[in-house]
């Protein structure tokens, strides 16, 4: 009897051996998951040369463009690559900004490209020499609430890090 319970744990032990053989050799013929590096890079600057506002994870963009001599901000509503503007459903958009301590509120107006379709805007302009003081003024932050597609994106200002021109 001993030598048969021997054998029997032999044969269990053989076929335990076999299938974890088995196990790792169909393991080893399945390809591995490919883990791809994504390059992921940051543009500095929008089409229109001005600093990026991230909407979202970067699925969007807002480039606000600050014209001191003509007293003008646009914004452009743009895709995740920050390249091609993106016509959104609304006449304006509402900038926030925290300027000294004190909340101040700017209004921009939809002003349609001519790539826009039809009741659709990427850019909103305004022209307004206390937005562009309050935009120039240290530690200005602020925030611009932007709808796109039914879904609203928060895109945050900080710090002195726009482009404008002189």
């Amino acid at each position: 009897m001993k030598v048969m319970k021997r054998a029997f744990g032999v044969v269990v032990m053989g076929f335990a051996v076999a299938s974890v053989a088995g196990g790792d050799s169909a393991r080893a013929a399945q390809p591995k998951p490919q883990r791809i590096a994504h390059a992921h890079v940051h543009p500095t600057e929008g089409p229109h040369h001005g600093s990026l506002i991230e909407l979202g994870r970067e699925d969007y963009h807002a480039e606000l463009v600050h014209d001191d001599a003509a007293n003008t901000v646009t914004i452009y509503v743009l895709d995740g690559a920050a390249k091609d503007a993106v016509p959104i459903d609304a006449k304006h958009l509402t900038l926030n900004l925290l300027v000294g301590g004190k909340p101040q509120q700017f209004q921009l107006t939809a002003k349609p490209q001519s790539t826009d379709p039809e009741g659709r805007c990427s850019a909103f302009g305004c022209t307004n020499e206390a937005m562009c003081k309050a935009l120039d003024a240290k530690g200005t932050t602020g925030r611009l609430n932007v709808e796109v597609l039914g879904k609203m994106f928060v895109g945050k200002l900080s710090g002195h890090a726009h482009n404008h021109t002189h």
